[in-house]
């Protein structure tokens, strides 16, 4: 089509019409303090919040965490890595890898040699800085067999620092020898164990009237048994202790560095205080639901809102990315079963008829007519019929020759074959004893056991990877229901193995209640107002942090998580996700193991698994 000559000329006019307004128009220029902020680097605070669920995050109990939420991005599909155990998913939130490439299964795993720092213990409890120091011996001096990001971030010459719960805070990183370059604060900080502090902090502490010792945890650390009700108080002289060393020591030295940072903050509570309550002794009801619950829940959300308060005083808000996360859900314990031979027997410090701890080893004992001796006790015999039992416990016919170890944890347990001789037999014989049990809802089988029915594979759910670690043989999740709160995830209750009591705390399980964590983020990187409805878990936090710090993760194994770009500002909204139902070959009395999970590209998020009608959120 031909443009007439008349047309023409008033296209011409109107173009020289717009470019005389726009020489004559002055575009304001940006004033030094916007230049100044858009060329600044930008820093990260990872804050995690240790077992909180995200159904009790409101403005009256958590307002800084509901005001993240709300005015940042909220994380409405979230998903703790299973099992749901605290150092496991530090191992994922340090990393970036599901746990069969970081190899921390649980908080208590087998290891290759006895460690010393766990009194000789072949099954050690990782939430302990000699136990891992000494593991990562065993395992190239790396256990974990990846690169976290503080590691990585300080070798870009970021300033690094991880304050907070012992265990998960060392992890962040596992490989530090000294405290000269990442900052640590944690139990054992001013002791034996405790990473060294630097000549420079320890005078900073001194005039800011700091003490150079961690703050014990005071009357928080009382559990209670049996017959007396644990703690009525939340952590709160030793987690104000870590929110002024970030706040007056760690956050103005940043500052004074000019320096971009990555800080973690591991905050104890709720966690410990829903471990050690004394609100509903042996009653599952109100469980972890009771006011010194909340008080801890209270207690994190002040830590956070100092730390945000001391970032807007040093001019440091603007450019700060915060990441909350919680490691895992939580649940109320329950401590019955009626198909439990251990449950059956009488103990000193249990009430009758409930299960003590090790109820599962003691169970595969009877069944497999093998004997039960204690790892943390030189291998000392058990005899459950005279009241005893342990935590962790090795099965054989003597202690000399192990056929099985049982790593009790909580909400889920991991059974190792030792006797490889005899590995699939004894694994099928272990499948047929947990098929009878009412407290069992699910069993994984490492792949090279074979496909046994009613159970699905330790690949299935990431457990299989690079890690260097021993693998898990057989793990077995336990039962749970809800309480009957009207939201099942906040009234969660699961079967323990555990020392803890019916009606105190518990996490590790494949309920919807422990897989579904609080999770948040805001700072210049992240959307204002952004609802997120696709999967999340806590292996995407380190390489989305990785992502907007412009840091590059070097992985080991292939078992990563994703960069959040939906959350990022500047990126498209929408992500495709996918849903999927994985289910086992029926068991002869009719069990089946069934697992839940989404995919975003190859990232999978495990929602659920277990057997019908015994594990929350999977008839959902």
């Amino acid at each position: 089509m031909q443009i007439s000559p008349h047309r023409h000329r008033w296209i011409y006019l109107v173009l020289c019409a717009i470019a005389l307004f726009a020489a004559c128009t002055k575009i304001p220029d940006k004033t030094p303090q916007q230049v100044s902020q858009s060329t600044k680097p930008h820093n990260a605070i990872i804050f995690v919040v240790d077992g909180l669920r995200p159904d009790w995050v409101n403005s009256s109990d958590t307002p800084t965490l509901n005001e993240i939420r709300e005015q940042g991005v909220v994380f409405l599909n979230s998903h703790s890595i299973f099992p749901t155990f605290t150092t496991a998913n530090a191992s994922v939130i340090a990393t970036g890898h599901f746990l069969g490439d970081t190899g921390d299964f649980s908080n208590t795993i087998k290891v290759n040699t006895p460690v010393k720092s766990a009194k000789n213990s072949l099954v050690p409890y990782l939430g302990n800085n000699g136990v891992i120091r000494e593991i990562n011996k065993q395992f190239g001096e790396n256990f974990l067999n990846e690169q976290t990001l503080l590691a990585i971030a300080r070798k870009a010459d970021f300033s690094t620092a991880a304050l907070g719960k012992i265990g998960p805070v060392l992890i962040q990183d596992v490989t530090l020898q000294t405290g000269e370059q990442t900052i640590i604060f944690d139990d054992d900080t001013g002791k034996e164990e405790g990473v060294a502090l630097n000549e420079e902090i320890s005078k900073l502490l001194d005039k800011n009237s700091l003490p150079k010792v961690t703050p014990e945890r005071g009357e928080n650390k009382n559990r209670g048994d049996f017959k007396t009700p644990g703690t009525k108080v939340a952590n709160t002289t030793q987690q104000q202790y870590f929110a002024d060393v970030t706040s007056k020591v760690i956050l103005p030295l940043f500052k004074q560095r000019q320096k971009p940072f990555i800080l973690v903050y591991w905050s104890r509570d709720p966690d410990g205080t829903q471990h050690n309550h004394g609100d509903s002794l042996n009653q599952i009801v109100p469980g972890i639901n009771g006011a010194t619950v909340q008080a801890a829940r209270q207690n994190a959300d002040k830590n956070l809102a100092q730390i945000r308060t001391a970032l807007q005083d040093l001019g440091l808000a603007e450019t700060t990315n915060i990441f909350v996360t919680a490691d895992h859900g939580f649940s109320t314990i329950s401590k019955e079963s009626k198909t439990s031979y251990a449950a059956t027997l009488s103990y000193p410090d249990v009430p009758k008829g409930f299960l003590p701890s090790s109820f599962l080893a003691i169970d595969l004992a009877k069944d497999l007519k093998l004997s039960l001796f204690d790892p943390d006790k030189n291998n000392s015999p058990i005899d459950p019929t005279k009241g005893q039992s342990s935590k962790s416990t090795m099965l054989a016919e003597n202690p000399q020759q192990a056929d099985v170890f049982v790593a009790a944890n909580g909400g889920s347990d991991l059974i190792y074959i030792a006797n490889k001789a005899k590995q699939k037999e004894l694994a099928q014989k272990i499948v047929n004893s947990l098929l009878k049990q009412d407290y069992v809802s699910g069993i994984f089988v490492d792949n090279d056991l074979g496909k046994i029915p009613g159970t699905l594979s330790t690949e299935a759910i990431a457990l299989r990877g690079n890690a260097r670690t021993p693998k898990p043989s057989i793990l077995v999740n336990f039962r749970s229901f809800d309480s009957g709160c009207g939201t099942p995830t906040a009234c969660g209750v699961e079967v323990s193995d555990t020392f803890f009591q019916q009606g105190q705390g518990m996490h590790g399980s494949f309920s919807r209640a422990d897989t579904y964590n609080t999770m948040g983020a805001i700072g210049p990187d992240f959307k204002k107002g952004y609802k997120d409805f696709a999967p999340v878990s806590n292996a995407d936090v380190p390489r989305t942090i990785a992502k907007i710090l412009n840091l590059q993760l070097k992985p080991q194994g292939k078992l990563t998580g994703r960069v959040l770009t939906e959350t990022l500002v500047g990126q498209p909204d929408n992500i495709t996700a996918k849903s999927f139902k994985m289910e086992s070959q029926p068991a002869a009395n009719g069990l089946k193991t069934i697992l839940k999970y989404q995919t975003v590209g190859k990232t999978r998020y495990f929602d659920v698994a277990g057997f019908p009608g015994r594990t929350l959120g999977l008839n959902q």
